[in-house]
């Protein structure tokens, strides 16, 4: 029986993916291409993945942070922006853009777009999938870039790479003024401990909650807190689809980013400013606009809760030191990669 339940498993996985592809290349229609300039990419070329809205003061560091790890060309599709966000964009050599007005929720939160995108430039290379307000880190990423890294990967034959969801945030309300003008300037804080995990028993992906979001918005209610694991590094081909996010994949193989022998993977962290000064004002749009997980009985009082400005620091916080403190801590593997 034991058998007969795996093999049904595999079964709708396979047709999950098979249409979560075909979904998403219905939805490509919809994107309007701004400056494509995905005829320089070159083969073996590293890429990154993004959808944005209203990222504008994020841009800057999040390009600059993954070009000096070795992003060769940026895939981006802007949600209608009214920031001067997509014209920043535009003007950036080593970035393709789209433009879309359709709803972020029709569009599977945006997965419908990148899987689009993936499949039909990212075939075949390394692929970052990221948010605008999520930087990765990883070992040794201050003096070896993501050549190295991915090189290795591929001499380990590990065609992906997991990594935490680390959530920032300054010493005051989340709505206090920045301090300096890089987000990583001001969000200095994080949660050391309190995070748990799961697998799940048919994908095998790891679910890991915990954090400032789950002490101080989901207390009563641990597991409904936002899911902080993730697959963002992937050895791309155009047979592989996102089913939720970047939090998991089809085929499941693709999940067990992370030992599951008794001994180690290398995984990275991604770095989230989430909790930037305009976290209040992107609370009161979302509530309005219903493009996120929202619900009476679920997320409508999270973002309330972010409206009004809450301080996470507590006496329990840790001061951001770099990837040899998130090692220390667990957070982060070079899972054999010296």
């Amino acid at each position: 029986m034991a058998g007969a339940a795996a093999l049904w498993a595999a079964y709708r996985l396979r047709w999950r993916r098979r249409y979560l592809l075909a979904r998403s290349f219905a939805r490509c229609t919809r994107l309007v291409p701004r400056s494509d300039r995905t005829g320089g990419i070159a083969a073996g070329a590293i890429l990154a993945f993004a959808v944005t809205r209203n990222e504008l003061a994020r841009l800057p560091g999040f390009l600059a942070h993954h070009r000096a790890l070795g992003v060769e060309h940026f895939l981006i599709v802007d949600n209608a922006s009214d920031d001067g966000g997509a014209a920043f964009l535009a003007d950036q050599s080593d970035v393709s853009l789209w433009t879309t007005a359709d709803t972020y929720r029709g569009a599977r939160f945006g997965v419908d777009w990148l899987t689009c995108l993936l499949a039909r430039y990212g075939h075949g290379h390394w692929c970052l999938t990221l948010d605008a307000d999520e930087r990765l880190v990883y070992a040794h990423h201050t003096c070896r870039d993501l050549r190295a890294l991915t090189d290795w990967l591929d001499l380990t034959g590990r065609p992906a790479m997991g990594a935490l969801m680390l959530d920032l945030y300054p010493r005051g309300s989340v709505n206090a003024p920045m301090q300096g003008a890089d987000p990583l300037d001001h969000l200095i804080w994080f949660d050391a401990g309190n995070y748990v995990m799961t697998r799940h028993p048919d994908r095998r992906d790891l679910r890991i909650q915990g954090g400032p979001r789950a002490r101080a918005f989901f207390a009563d209610t641990p597991r409904r807190a936002p899911t902080l694991s993730k697959v963002p590094l992937v050895r791309w081909n155009r047979r592989y689809a996102y089913i939720a996010s970047t939090h998991a994949l089809l085929p499941s193989r693709l999940n067990q980013a992370y030992a599951v022998d008794g001994g180690e993977a290398p995984t990275g962290v991604l770095l989230h400013s989430k909790f930037s000064p305009d976290i209040g004002d992107r609370s009161v749009e979302e509530l309005t606009r219903r493009q996120m997980r929202t619900g009476a009985d679920l997320y409508d009082d999270y973002y309330h809760a972010l409206r009004d400005g809450p301080t996470l620091w507590c006496r329990a916080s840790t001061r951001y030191e770099g990837w040899q403190q998130l090692e220390a801590l667990g957070l982060l593997s070079r899972g054999g990669w010296e």
